[in-house]
């Protein structure tokens, strides 16, 4: 079996994820517009008929943001928590809204996704796993601190969308206030490169294939930097940024055995990554 994958939108602007297979698909988060989503899923090939589901991480406007009229428009059940749905203020009506519980599986045909706490500032925040068969996909972003959740189920994925949201660096010379600084580096806000890096390294398993580092500050990060930086530890598997302004390619996750890569054309070096 294989799962395909792709980031239609990352960043506090927006953030959508597609996971399917030949059938069914589902949709993690809602956070750009009906249109855009359309306009993406067709230039990559895709089909919103095939989308059967929208599961929602927590109520923060840019995971939620195009919800209503998606929802609406492709007779889509959306999976929510109560206290998600509650702080989240959407107007749902007419729109099939079904509950999740954590580490409980919600399957939908041959996919199961399976959804579990995180640290984040929101009211009842989760991350989930969408599996098919033996492929599995993480996605962890919005996360303060990498728990023992995260890193349990991390070990399992083929595939993640792993949160890679600011340079500690840039965001302490940056010109955010300093509550604002705090509340993102406070252990419920978002994860580091730093922080994401020694997850990385410390539970990628070996048929991991692909980390699609997500949810990138606009101010306090730099896509060149954080691709060097994983790509020099990244053991096999692809480094791809998610952007914040357009889609990523499609990928297709098997569950086969990572072939070891070799670089091709000249290594970029961190000090290269930090000019743009």
């Amino acid at each position: 079996m294989q799962l395909s994958i792709t980031s239609l939108n990352s960043g506090s602007n927006g953030n959508c994820y597609y996971i399917g297979n030949d059938r069914e698909a589902v949709l993690v988060d809602a956070g750009i517009s009906c249109r855009e989503t359309e306009k993406r899923m067709k230039r990559l090939g895709l089909s919103m008929g095939k989308v059967k589901a929208i599961f929602v991480s927590h109520e923060h406007a840019d995971h939620i943001r195009g919800l209503p009229v998606l929802a609406r428009k492709y007779n889509l059940p959306v999976y929510i928590t109560p206290g998600t749905l509650h702080n989240s203020r959407l107007d749902l009506s007419g729109v099939q809204v079904l509950h999740f519980q954590a580490h409980e599986a919600v399957q939908v045909g041959r996919i199961s996704v399976l959804a579990f706490p995180k640290l984040h500032d929101a009211r009842d925040p989760h991350s989930f796993v969408v599996s098919c068969q033996e492929v599995r996909i993480g996605v962890f972003t919005d996360i303060g601190a990498p728990c023992d959740q995260v890193i349990a189920h991390f070990q399992l994925c083929h595939a993640v969308f792993l949160e890679a949201n600011y340079d500690e660096g840039m965001l302490e010379k940056g010109r955010y206030p300093y509550y604002l600084k705090n509340r993102i580096r406070g252990g419920h806000g978002h994860l580091s490169n730093r922080q994401a890096l020694s997850l990385y390294t410390a539970y990628k398993p070996p048929f991991m294939s692909h980390v699609l580092l997500s949810h990138l500050s606009k101010d306090n990060n730099c896509p060149k930097l954080v691709e060097a930086l994983f790509r020099l530890h990244a053991d096999g598997a692809e480094v791809v940024v998610a952007s914040r302004f357009e889609e990523t390619p499609v990928y297709t996750i098997s569950n086969l055995p990572v072939a070891p890569k070799r670089s091709i054309g000249r290594q970029i070096s961190l000090f290269d990554a930090v000019v743009e």
